[in-house]
């Protein structure tokens, strides 16, 4: 079983940024695709960015050229630096290991807003 402990949300203003981390309690960690997703309120659950094992990058369109997903293989982290960060980013962030099955964090909050 692999535990993950996603950290780093909290209240920002427009235009401000943050930095969201995944740690994971695995030593294969390096075989994972990562990945964050976010889920706003009555809305659904929905990719936010992804890094595949190689370092293959993928984002949602809207947050192109503000968010940033890196990973740190020694460390069993995933990152998510947000900029530019707008009320729509609102959510709840969760990040996800895929290897063989899913892992999810437990989620972090969030909001944007002024």
């Amino acid at each position: 079983q692999v535990h993950l402990v996603d950290s780093g949300g909290g209240l920002v203003q427009p235009g401000g940024s943050l930095r969201l981390s995944c740690a994971a309690s695995t030593n294969i960690f390096s075989f994972f695709f990562t990945g964050w997703y976010r889920q706003a309120p009555v809305k659904q659950r929905e990719l936010v960015a992804s890094i595949t094992n190689n370092g293959m990058t993928n984002y949602a369109d809207s947050v192109k050229g503000r968010f940033t997903i890196s990973r740190d293989n020694a460390k069993t982290t995933v990152y998510l630096q947000m900029n530019s960060l707008k009320p729509e980013d609102t959510a709840v962030y969760y990040c996800k290991l895929h290897y063989v099955v899913d892992y999810w964090g437990k989620g972090t909050l969030v909001t944007v807003s002024s």
